[in-house]
């Protein structure tokens, strides 16, 4: 992964107020589910904030990304 995908990662975690899941993410950047989940751990402040309810039959982690200072 680029770190410009990385850092578009963490642009849109950060705009959002909720997190997101794995699918949202991959929607949002046009690319592949499997992908996101070999990478997520790689992206730098991105953590697990909860686990959303099965909706076909797995949980689904919403991830957040936390606010970093600029020094």
């Amino acid at each position: 992964m680029t770190a410009n995908r990385q850092q578009a990662i963490r642009e849109l975690l950060q705009a959002s107020d909720d997190g997101m899941t794995i699918d949202e993410i991959a929607t949002a950047l046009k690319v592949n589910v499997p992908n996101l989940y070999t990478q997520m751990p790689k992206v730098f402040g991105v953590y697990i904030d909860r686990w959303q309810p099965p909706n076909r039959g797995q949980y689904a982690a919403v991830y957040m990304c936390i606010d970093t200072p600029e020094d």
